[in-house]
């Protein structure tokens, strides 16, 4: 008779770019998003949870490619006549399906926060998932740039709200209008310019990192890197690269001087000098709220989305320095972005609805206020009462209902209660901060034993034996005593 071959054991890990978030790491992240929404709140912005799926046809980014429509995006059909569907890829095109679907019960504009986690099906690497958080804030229907700027005043107060101190970070503002402009000074701003433009933001956007000579190389023939390899450029002209680089060090001192500088830089452009002008008035609105350039600066050198945006563009930069994985000293870097994005309706409606928003990388931001040291998070674990008689469990179960409803996190030991020990080794790996112990003889004398945890680790670190004596993590107190003790000895861990 043949052998019924077994089938094999999944394996037990996370799929490829995916990963599990454990008790603190969910908290801290919690506490952040909540400390945002209060900003948001503040600001008038109301809270949206919109699906997590959508058609392949509405994300409208990526739209079907023969029959495999689901380029960046995890997508898809319940059968050959049905749509293709995908997992949002990021909050705001689910916004401006909303929007749309339910523009005639919604004011205008259309203020709104959302949150949660978005998927993207690209290579993952080292800090790169395919499911991270987003925290979004959008006004949909307002096409004055004081909504910019009341975006950008908001990101600044979010980013002092959770903990980032001012003079550690800058918002910095720029116009896709004024890029434009530049373009067509240049003479590169027609349809049949279209790879030569594309060059030329790439250039832009490495300035960072190959320096102004990098970037010239790239406006011109071309660059060869130290490898050899060599990158074709745009074919500008000496003249028409010098435009391109004085656009990007037009910024100045202030707002004003930078837009005039600006200003200079696309006159005869129509439409250069609107997006100058947006950008002073963005300017003069946050200075007349109080926000100066420590804060938020016009910088013409921030080129994001500069595919996808039709107006202002911001970024929130953190500018503390770290250490990077060969122990080099760099700035921490962007963990925010947004800007105005005109025609994203305008694919449901066929009419333009003008919106701005901004989306903060959850992650990143969480992962800079560790370093700072400014998550707080209740990161202790429950009060762990023991069981010393398993036939006593009621007992427990009073005394953990007890501390309950005196608000303090509380739980009786489930596991196998014959190995006291073992009840402190899980105390320990729940990073508990009190364990109550009460025994039979404990019961007849109406006392019960709470052991400080966190102190007695300290000691047992390191306490003299004269210390040990004096500083007791061990006390017994009459059992009606178990909760003023209990917040007595949670007070001093505070």
């Amino acid at each position: 008779m043949a052998k019924v071959k077994k089938a094999p054991r999944p394996k037990a890990q996370a799929p490829k770019g995916f990963r599990d978030y454990f008790g603190v790491e969910v908290t801290e992240r919690n506490e952040m998003l909540q400390k945002i929404a209060g900003v948001y709140h503040r600001y008038g912005f109301d809270a949206l949870e919109s699906s997590a799926v959508e058609t392949v046809e509405a994300l409208g980014k990526f739209l079907p490619d023969v029959d495999r429509p689901n380029e960046g995006v995890f997508a898809w059909q319940e059968d050959e006549t049905a749509d293709w569907l995908a997992l949002r890829y990021d909050l705001t095109a689910p916004l401006a399906r909303v929007y749309a679907e339910n523009r005639n019960e919604l004011p205008t504009p259309y203020r709104r926060y959302a949150m949660g986690p978005v998927w993207r099906n690209e290579k993952p690497g080292p800090g790169r998932f395919r499911q991270f958080y987003q925290c979004d804030a959008d006004t949909v229907g307002a096409p004055s740039v004081a909504a910019d700027a009341e975006i950008c005043a908001m990101l600044s107060d979010t980013l002092e709200v959770v903990g980032i101190e001012r003079g550690d970070y800058i918002v910095r503002v720029n116009n896709r209008k004024v890029l434009n402009g530049v373009m067509e000074v240049c003479g590169i701003a027609g349809e049949d310019k279209s790879a030569e433009r594309g060059i030329v933001l790439r250039a832009i956007d490495k300035l960072d990192r190959l320096g102004a000579d990098g970037v010239r190389a790239l406006l011109g023939e071309g660059r060869k890197d130290e490898s050899g390899d060599f990158t074709k450029g745009a074919g500008l002209s000496a003249e028409q690269a010098e435009i391109v680089m004085g656009f990007m060090s037009a910024k100045r001192d202030s707002g004003a001087v930078t837009a005039a500088r600006l200003s200079e830089l696309v006159k005869g452009s129509e439409v250069g000098e609107t997006g100058v002008q947006e950008l002073l008035t963005i300017a003069e609105l946050l200075e007349a709220q109080g926000y100066g350039s420590d804060r938020i600066e016009i910088d013409p050198s921030i080129v994001r989305g500069l595919g996808y945006y039709t107006g202002p563009v911001y970024e929130a930069e953190l500018t503390f320095e770290i250490k990077d994985e060969k122990g080099r000293p760099r700035n921490f870097g962007s963990v925010a972005g947004g800007g105005r994005y005109d025609d994203l309706v305008k694919r449901f409606t066929g009419q333009e609805v003008p919106a701005t928003g901004v989306s903060i990388g959850v992650d990143r931001l969480l992962a800079a206020l560790r370093m700072k040291g400014r998550v707080e998070s209740h990161s202790a674990g429950p009060v762990v009462v023991t069981v010393m008689d398993k036939d006593r469990m009621s007992d427990y179960q009073a005394m953990v209902v007890e501390l309950r409803n005196a608000g303090i996190r509380a739980e009786v030991y489930l596991g196998n209660p014959k190995n006291f020990g073992n009840q402190l080794k899980y105390a320990d790996k729940r990073n508990s901060p009190i364990a109550i112990i009460e025994g039979g003889e404990e019961k007849e004398n109406g006392i019960i034993q709470i052991k400080d945890l966190i102190l007695g680790a300290k000691i047992a670190e390191s306490a003299t034996r004269e210390e040990w004596q004096d500083r007791p993590s061990q006390y017994e107190v009459p059992r009606s005593e178990l909760i003023a003790k209990v917040r007595e000895i949670l007070e001093s861990q505070a």
